[in-house]
C-alpha cells in the first residue's frame, strides 16, 4: 500500500525533468527554426511542466510536514518559498504561451517574455530541488 507521504517525492521529479528539458527544447530551436517540433516540444513540456509544478506544490503542502525548529526550517521555506516562485511563473508562462499559440501570435515580441519567464523558472526550479535535495540528504529529513 502507498502512504501519502510518498506523493510528494513521488512527484517532484517531473516538474524538475518537464521544465528543464522543455527549456533545453527551446533554446535548440533557437538554432534551428526550420525544425517547427522542437518549437511545439517546448511549448507541450512547458504546458505539461506547469501542470506538474501545480502537482508537486500540492502535494508537498498537504502530504508533507514542516519542520518545526533548527536549521532544516530556513531551508524549508526556501524550498517552498521556490516552490511557489516556480508555480507561479510556470503558470503565467504557459499561459502567455497558449495565448500565443491559439492566436497564432508566436513571432511576436512577446514570446521573448515567455522565454524569459521559462528561463527564471528553470533557476527557480533548479534552487527548490536543490533544497529540497539538502533537506534529505544532508538533514535526512523523511518527506
Amino acid at each position: 500500500m502507498i502512504n501519502t507521504t510518498d506523493f510528494h517525492p513521488m512527484i517532484v521529479h517531473f516538474p524538475i525533468a518537464l521544465i528543464l528539458t522543455g527549456f533545453l527544447a527551446d533554446v535548440v530551436s533557437l538554432f534551428f527554426r526550420s525544425e517547427k517540433c522542437l518549437s511545439k516540444t517546448g511549448f507541450y513540456l512547458m504546458v505539461l511542466g506547469a501542470l506538474a509544478a501545480i502537482a508537486a506544490w500540492t502535494t508537498g503542502q498537504v502530504f508533507t510536514n514542516e519542520p518545526s525548529q533548527g536549521e532544516i526550517l530556513s531551508i524549508f521555506e526556501k524550498h517552498e518559498t521556490g516552490a511557489i516562485i516556480t508555480m507561479i511563473l510556470m503558470i503565467i508562462g504557459a499561459g502567455l504561451r497558449i495565448y500565443l499559440v491559439r492566436s497564432k501570435k508566436e513571432d511576436s515580441n512577446l514570446k521573448w517574455v515567455v522565454f524569459g519567464i521559462f528561463l527564471l523558472a528553470v533557476g527557480t526550479v533548479s534552487f527548490t530541488g536543490l533544497m529540497g535535495g539538502t533537506m534529505v540528504y544532508k538533514y535526512m529529513m523523511s518527506i
